[in-house]
């Protein structure tokens, strides 16, 4: 069959001359005009078909090479790979009869298309995230000496971001020198370095009930024994946690301070010290995650302030405020763990994301971001009112009224079963957060969890409108 010709018209496409070769013998190829170890047109050739330069034609070549569609042979020419059915979205996409377990929410919302909406989702819109500072850091650092763009970092991480972590952690009542912080890629990776840190096979780890489900994902990879104790709206419940504590005597107690992570709970003073009282009793040691920070209006009483960092390691990043993209969190613990600590960072992940700290550290230093922070608190907390209202008018009921942050821990009517209500979004392009998800003693049947910033399109209310219908 002949070619015809394609004009290539960028302004009327929004793609490049090369986006355009490329996707033209990608289609080619899922159409099986070119099949697999099949020849492709030279270089030139294929420029005069699509009246393209020659070296747009190299260009497109040498991208789908990289990204294994077609395999150069030196002297030969270009040939399709010898590859399985084209890649289609949809069979990455999230599969509605997944078991809802601890990944049920994060495959649902990473997999999802751009098209479904994400009530259930752990993170902020794009348009609500800095985008313009983290453009103005990545000039910056487009401009940077070489080794800043290319080079290891140190283990303990860019000494300058540190300092800064330093003083905004003291905001907040805690009190770490740069040297007791140790630069991640993130929360998780925190809690994975402690895990492997602190943990031998089959300890016992507590953890709030219900809690954030990554948790019981990472403890059940370090094949931990995993033990729950119920949360309330000031803090786990404490002779709960106490006779847990007795009973079973864990290595470890990981939770959320300020802002609690599904409830939006905040923990209270009185609760922190007598917590902090059956740690020092028990030799317990805690993993405060302070992931959600930057949303407070007001510090919420840290485990890490009145314990000074003795029995409580305190963690965090910049993915919920700044990039999800720009993979950097942090340890803070006591001097002593330091080194221990940097030794098994070098063995797990080498040397630190040099150039990612230097993009976090010019976007927290420009002067913009604590803007950014007070005018997302604002909007943040016109979200919860709007959204908690429309949620109770379909008989969704909040469990408290947060103080600050973006999630909405709901109990739905007439007993529902939040599991089937997820599934049946899903269906529709709407992903939620069933509360079993959360819950390790599975108590959590009727709840869901409702992110505020995601919640806003209409057609969130209308397809959960639909289903809890559909279920009573």
């Amino acid at each position: 069959m002949a070619h015809r010709a394609i004009r290539m018209n960028e302004s009327a496409t929004g793609q490049t001359r090369v986006s355009m070769v490329m996707e033209t013998i990608r289609q080619r190829i899922a159409g099986r005009s070119l099949t697999p170890g099949a020849k492709l047109p030279s270089v030139r050739s294929m420029a005069s078909t699509l009246k393209v330069s020659i070296s747009t034609v190299v260009e497109a070549y040498d991208r789908l090479v990289a990204e294994g569609a077609i395999l150069s042979r030196p002297g030969s020419g270009f040939y399709v790979a010898n590859q399985a059915a084209p890649f289609t979205l949809t069979e990455v996409g999230p599969k509605v009869d997944r078991a809802v377990d601890p990944f049920w929410v994060s495959r649902q919302s990473l997999e999802a298309g751009d098209d479904n909406l994400k009530p259930g989702c752990g993170w902020l819109p794009p348009s609500w995230l800095p985008e313009e500072g983290v453009r103005r850091a990545l000039r910056t650092l487009s401009r940077a000496e070489g080794a800043t763009l290319v080079d290891y970092g140190s283990p303990l991480g860019l000494p300058a971001l540190r300092q800064l972590v330093s003083r905004r952690m003291a905001e907040r009542g805690i009190e770490a020198s740069p040297d007791q912080i140790i630069l991640t890629e993130s929360s998780t990776q925190s809690i994975d370095l402690l895990c492997r840190f602190l943990l031998e096979t089959g300890d016992t780890v507590l953890v709030d009930d219900p809690c954030y489900f990554n948790f019981h994902a990472l403890l059940r990879a370090h094949r931990a024994k995993i033990v729950s104790v119920p949360y309330t709206p000031s803090g786990p419940d404490f002779e709960a946690f106490a006779r847990a504590v007795a009973e079973n005597r864990p290595r470890l107690y990981i939770t959320n301070s300020g802002i609690h992570n599904p409830t939006g709970a905040t923990l209270s003073p009185v609760i922190a010290h007598r917590v902090l009282k059956i740690a020092d009793q028990f030799d317990l040691t805690i993993v405060e995650d302070d992931i959600f920070a930057d949303f407070e209006h007001t510090p919420a009483p840290r485990l890490a302030a009145f314990d000074g960092l003795d029995r409580v390691i305190h963690i965090g990043s910049f993915s919920k405020t700044l990039s999800a993209s720009a993979r950097c969190g942090f340890v803070a613990a006591r001097p002593q763990w330091v080194e221990g600590l940097t030794d098994l960072k070098i063995a797990t992940s080498f040397g630190g994301g040099r150039m990612t700290a230097e993009l976090v550290l010019s976007v927290l230093s420009d002067g913009s971001y604590r803007k950014h922070l007070e005018a997302t608190r604002t909007r943040l907390s016109q979200a919860m009112s709007r959204v908690s209202a429309k949620l109770r008018n379909l008989g969704v009921t909040p469990w408290i009224e947060p103080q600050a942050g973006m999630f909405l821990w709901c109990q739905l009517p007439n007993g529902i079963d939040a599991a089937n209500v997820a599934r049946a979004a899903l269906e529709r392009k709407v992903v939620m957060a069933p509360g079993n998800a959360f819950s390790l003693s599975q108590s959590a049947t009727n709840f869901m969890r409702f992110n505020v910033s995601q919640t806003l399109d209409v057609r969130v209310f209308d397809t959960l409108g639909e289903v809890l219908k559909e279920q009573t």
